[in-house]
């Protein structure tokens, strides 16, 4: 659950790198929870795959999982999937992404029952998933980001927040990212849009199960609630 309190000072900061936690404002993806555009999940899924294609045996399972926490106790959702051993770079990350993106929207969908929605808006909360998706692109093309996604200064990110309210109050149950225009610029329709993906957020299409399936053992997917108490 996003807060104004978490929007960053850029001009603290060189780059993304090393920001793990915060919010920041892109005049191309939107407003981006740095915490879910970390990518630890990604990457600890793209090392379960390296994991798996190094072993002897000809099929190896990954799994995925997104989780909240309050307290000691944890919640979730997760995918685990069955790999035919052999898969080139360029399949895992098409596998890897699909993976990402479908469990991302059962997370979302999973806070905005009612049973957590009368404590957090984080359901589908306009920066969610167009965070998670940009992680899933740090952690597989690894460079600096800074300058293309445009980010504002913390002056404008916060006249943004102010005029428009808190970012949980407007859902995104997809993929591209939710605009949001400076109110201090003059004729300028001053409401929320949907944008474009910048090109280098779409080299890699998610992968499309087909008939006759021997990349993946679909029968052997598992979706489910992860609940925990540690």
């Amino acid at each position: 659950m996003s807060k104004r309190e978490d929007i960053l000072d850029i001009s603290r900061f060189g780059s993304e790198k090393g920001i793990r936690h915060g919010l920041v404002y892109s005049e191309v993806l939107g407003w981006i929870d740095m915490g879910h555009a970390r990518g630890d999940d990604v990457r600890a899924l793209m090392a379960s795959f390296s994991a798996g294609e190094s072993n002897g045996k000809p099929y190896y399972q990954v799994r995925y999982e997104q989780k909240m926490a309050f307290g000691r106790f944890a919640t979730g959702r997760f995918n685990v999937w069955q790999i035919k051993k052999g898969r080139t770079p360029a399949e895992r990350r098409s596998i890897a992404l699909a993976m990402m993106m479908s469990t991302a929207v059962a997370f979302e969908n999973w806070q905005s029952m009612p049973f957590f929605s009368w404590y957090t808006d984080s359901g589908f909360s306009g920066e969610d998933l167009i965070s998670d998706l940009f992680g899933f692109y740090r952690v597989n093309f690894p460079r600096i980001y800074w300058g293309e996604l445009k980010i504002v200064c913390k002056e404008s990110a916060l006249r943004r927040w102010d005029h428009y309210g808190p970012i949980g109050r407007y859902k995104n149950t997809g993929f591209l990212p939710l605009l949001f225009p400076d109110p201090a610029e003059k004729f300028t329709c001053h409401r929320p849009y949907k944008g474009q993906l910048p090109r280098f957020m779409m080299q890699v299409t998610p992968y499309k199960f087909t008939l006759n399936e021997d990349i993946i053992i679909r029968t052997s997917n598992k979706s489910g609630i992860i609940n925990s108490i540690e």
